[in-house]
């Protein structure tokens, strides 16, 4: 094991002072991304700590290596957690972004050349929501929606006649940059309307909706 005092300070103080000063700038600063927030030192602490040494594939009780017991606690704990957050029978915490939590759930639920409706990236879209840049663009038929010029807000007639018109396998109702209120039951009313998968990206919200 590594001496416990080895610290960045005075070791590469190149580095530090980029450090220090992103700590800085968070600091003297609002930042409107609800999900690029200030961590609290906890978080700061669990991501820093021994546990990110450990590879563990797979779920608690079901891992590819050895070693996973305390690994297994956690994530259990996690799991437990989330559930009772957000009232939900099940939950999986292993993604670490809301990109790969999105790139699940097309792999589980879509297949290659399936037609997705989403968010257009230029009215506030995320990339995962079938851009052109994006796997999500180029692996699926990706259809966009957008914004009423008028309101700012995002077309739900659009949303609806363009479901109504491609039969898309999933819906994916969420955004990147939006900052109205998102009116997700009219999203769950067009996607049984026309038999698809809902996909709710709140990951730029989930602190706020919790």
């Amino acid at each position: 094991m590594f001496a416990k005092e080895m610290q960045i300070t005075g070791f590469d103080d190149e580095l530090q002072a980029a450090i220090q000063d992103e700590r800085r700038r968070q600091e003297e600063h609002v930042e409107l991304i609800a999900s690029e927030n200030y961590a609290s030192p906890r978080v700061l602490e669990a991501q820093g700590s021994v546990l990110t040494n450990k590879y563990a594939e797979g779920y608690p009780g079901k891992r590819y290596y050895g070693g996973c017991e305390h690994v297994d606690v956690a994530e259990a704990l996690a799991i437990e957690r989330v559930k009772a957050l957000f009232g939900a029978d099940y939950a999986n915490v292993q993604p670490h972004s809301g990109s790969q939590a999105n790139a699940a759930v097309y792999m589980a639920l879509c297949q290659p050349g399936d037609t997705v409706l989403g968010m257009s990236l230029a009215d506030g879209g995320h990339l995962t929501h079938g851009a052109k840049p994006n796997c999500s663009g180029k692996l699926y038929n990706a259809v966009q929606y957008g914004l009423d010029p008028a309101t700012g807000e995002i077309d739900y007639g659009q949303v609806e006649a363009l479901a109504r018109e491609h039969r898309p396998k999933m819906i994916v109702a969420g955004f990147s940059a939006y900052s109205r209120v998102v009116d997700w039951q009219r999203f769950r009313a067009i996607a049984d309307e026309v038999g698809a998968f809902l996909l709710v990206d709140m990951a730029h919200v989930a602190g706020l909706i919790a």
